[in-house]
């Protein structure tokens, strides 16, 4: 459980990301792929039920004992504040009322994190499309772990504690790498959070909000979801950055397993991914994927030659306009 791993530094490349290239390429050859882009009407309705479903299953917490607060947190709030985190990243891509209503889908990804507990939709907002635009931007993608990340979590057993702290690095990277001026968004979601994390508590007492935030942690720690984390970027082939995903855990996520096409096309909403995948299969059959992302998180963990240092990163060159 101590054996220490090889890698000592990042994968530098000094290319482009492969994303906007095949992106061009695909829509010269497939213009109909235009045609899957825009809101998806569902969504919100989705979001809606999920949030409902959360507010019930406080109300069914409030009187549980303790161990079975703390059971179901892990066995069912997990995965649908997982799956919230999920449609909240949809909404960051203007997915549920379109770019023409830019303002609406941010407050309603404020409403979307409610039952998550922790106040991040306005921030993640921010750091998201510069990951997109500047996948693995060196000081920009605060995808990418930090220096401290890399050279500490190296071995088998710190592998398998940085994984249930995932949380708590992606809430502290951006501070790290790109931290940015607070925004009104933000200081609205903070106090929308806060304001409903103390109704709740009030309302029904203390079972409920721990229920809530345990679900938020350990859905994003070590759990079957939270394997996205690194399928998405982490380099487990030498020279390909982004990995697809195409197990049923996509039912609950969004299709963010489709990855590959997301990027290609983060304009499209989730749940057309597949069909972009459908249209353009030559493009997307023949690269690296998955259909399991707990085998992902054990590979990840046992394998000697990957670490938090395993992502391709590179230098940006010329002007960078961040969010």
């Amino acid at each position: 459980m101590g054996n220490w791993v090889g890698r000592e530094d990042y994968e530098w490349v000094y290319t482009d990301q492969p994303h906007a290239d095949r992106r061009k390429e695909i829509l010269a050859k497939y213009p109909e792929i235009k045609s899957l882009m825009g809101p998806d009407l569902r969504l919100k309705w989705i979001v809606c039920m999920m949030v409902v479903i959360q507010f019930l299953a406080f109300y069914l917490v409030k009187d549980l004992d303790w161990k079975w607060v703390l059971f179901w947190a892990y066995a069912f709030s997990s995965c649908i504040n997982h799956s919230m985190t999920l449609a909240i990243h949809e909404i960051s891509h203007n997915t549920a009322f379109g770019n023409n209503k830019a303002m609406w889908n941010r407050y309603f990804a404020m409403f979307a994190n409610l039952p998550v507990g922790l106040p991040y939709s306005a921030s993640f907002k921010r750091y998201h499309l510069d990951h997109h635009r500047y996948l693995g931007g060196d000081g920009i993608d605060v995808d990418i772990p930090t220096e401290f990340e890399g050279w500490f979590f190296c071995t088998r057993l710190r592998k398998f504690v940085w994984i249930i702290l995932q949380p708590l690095f992606y809430a502290v990277r951006p501070l790290c790498i790109n931290p940015k001026p607070i925004s009104q968004l933000e200081v609205t979601n903070v106090a929308l959070q806060v304001a409903f994390n103390v109704m709740l508590y009030w309302l029904w007492g203390a079972k409920p909000v721990v229920y809530m935030l345990a679900g938020s942690m350990l859905g994003m720690g070590l759990h079957p979801i939270s394997g996205h984390f690194i399928a998405e970027h982490y380099m487990f082939l030498k020279g390909h950055e982004t990995y697809s995903y195409y197990g049923c855990l996509n039912l609950l996520t969004f299709n963010v397993g489709y990855h590959n096409e997301h990027h290609d096309f983060p304009s499209i909403p989730g749940r057309r991914l597949p069909m972009v995948k459908k249209i353009a299969a030559e493009y997307y059959d023949d690269l690296p994927q998955y259909t399991s992302w707990v085998r992902v998180l054990y590979d990840f963990i046992m394998d000697d030659t990957l670490s938090p240092y395993s992502r391709i990163k590179r230098k940006l060159k010329g002007d960078v306009k961040q969010e």
